[in-house]
């Protein structure tokens, strides 16, 4: 296999070259690797508003929303008003493999989908909890969060799916009915998270403001509304090039981040789809759950208002 072939209808260039500093693996590993999981990753890009994370040779990465000029025209878009840019953003709609190889030969690592349907932007398919331990290797306190997330959703009546984020966290997805709106995943969300942190309040907390986490997992509740999350599946820009991975509850204590990259996590799947398959099916909020929501104060906005009286209060 020479540098410079095609496959799947996409010219593929440069696939000797390592993929960034510390990867462990070059752009042919990148491309080879989301060639042999793209009926796995699909399923979970597939009509969604798709940012990437890419990194060119000699520079940092960066996160990319609005496709290119040079985009081919058989990449499907779709576009979005971004009220915090105001203006309109062309999403890229990841729902074929050419599409996919096309973006990895664009050295897009990262797959960060939204968490609704292009066509449904008000009806998320997901709640997500992000849990995001302190700096260091802490990842076995994201794991004991996570069992929290667990267990204040089985308290609820839910049940959800856990992967490792790629990164040092872990992220529980749970499936949402038809019809749920952006507004009561969101409720929802911080609810679940408000009580996981009752549960444990000295190894979790639920403040935004990382200066006031004292070295606990943040239980990140924001990831509602447009907002995205790395796919399963999704290769991180990390030493070694890790991968988001879906795990068991019941072996989220015996693995580490590291047990899955771009080179042995397809020895793992052996063909499967685990993330599919560990998926519970949709389920409808609690009503309740959705109100005790509601009197929670949103974590971003929350922030703002604490960090604009804390600066008044240097000033004085």
């Amino acid at each position: 296999m020479t540098d410079g072939e095609t496959r799947h209808g996409v010219s593929l260039t440069n696939l000797d070259t390592s993929l960034f500093e510390g990867a462990e693996a070059t752009k042919r590993d990148l491309v080879n690797y989301l060639d042999a999981v793209a009926d796995q990753i699909i399923r979970e890009l597939a009509d969604r508003p798709l940012s990437v994370v890419r990194v060119l040779r000699g520079q940092k990465p960066f996160m990319q929303k609005n496709v290119p000029k040079y985009t081919p025209d058989w990449v499907q878009t779709v576009h979005v008003w971004a009220e915090a840019s105001k203006r309109e953003v062309s999403y890229a709609l990841c729902n074929d493999r050419r599409t996919l190889l096309w973006f990895a030969n664009q050295r897009s690592v990262e797959y960060h989908p939204t968490l609704v349907h292009a066509d449904q932007r008000d009806s998320p398919t997901y709640l997500v909890l992000d849990l995001d331990p302190p700096e260091g290797d802490a990842f076995t306190a994201a794991v004991g969060a996570a069992h929290l997330i667990r267990r204040a959703l089985t308290d609820a009546g839910l049940d959800g799916a856990a992967k490792t984020s790629g990164a040092k966290g872990v992220h529980v997805f749970v499936p949402l009915a038809a019809g749920t709106t952006s507004e009561e995943a969101a409720a929802a969300t911080r609810a679940i998270a408000a009580r996981a942190e009752r549960l444990d309040p000295e190894l979790a907390t639920t403040a935004y403001i990382r200066d006031d986490r004292e070295g606990k997992v943040f239980l990140d509740s924001t990831r509602s509304g447009g907002a995205t999350v790395v796919a399963a599946y999704s290769p991180r820009i990390r030493p070694g090039t890790p991968v988001s991975f879906p795990v068991a509850w019941d072996d989220l204590d015996r693995v580490a981040p590291t047990d899955f990259t771009v080179r042995s996590a397809l020895k793992l799947l052996a063909d499967g789809d685990p993330w599919a398959d560990r998926m519970p099916e949709p389920q409808q909020l609690d009503r309740a759950l959705i109100e005790e929501g509601r009197a929670i104060p949103v974590a971003r906005v929350q922030a703002m208002h604490e960090g604009k009286r804390r600066a008044r209060a240097r000033r004085g």
